[in-house]
């Protein structure tokens, strides 16, 4: 009998992985927790994003990427496969970004997006 593995339809940076790890132990989170990563209406261009530590909710799909244990809804998946998180921490910019393929446009915060 095989098991099918899905594959995670985001990516994380190294820097990324690093700074959520640093989160998760200065916030000591319990590892009941793990990364949300999804989508919700709003924002300036119409979809925002959603990057936080929850618990696992019904129609959630659950992922192991790079040691992160991730939960994501399964509808989400379709606006973020193939995306990138990364972590900036230079002079012009502080804080996770997200490089969305699916994305038709962006706006200047970096946070919301339109397809």
């Amino acid at each position: 009998m095989s098991i099918a593995v899905e594959t995670a339809p985001v990516t994380f940076t190294p820097g990324a992985v690093k700074e959520l790890f640093k989160l998760k132990d200065q916030q000591e989170i319990s590892e009941d927790f793990g990364l949300r990563v999804g989508v919700e209406g709003g924002g300036c261009s119409g979809m925002n994003y959603i990057l936080g530590f929850d618990m696992k909710k019904d129609g959630d799909q659950e992922y192991f990427i790079d040691g992160v244990k991730v939960f994501m809804h399964k509808a989400h998946g379709l606006y973020l496969a193939g995306m990138q998180i990364d972590y900036q921490d230079g002079l012009n910019a502080r804080g996770f970004t997200f490089n969305n393929p699916n994305a038709a446009s962006t706006c200047g915060c970096g946070s919301s997006f339109s397809v």
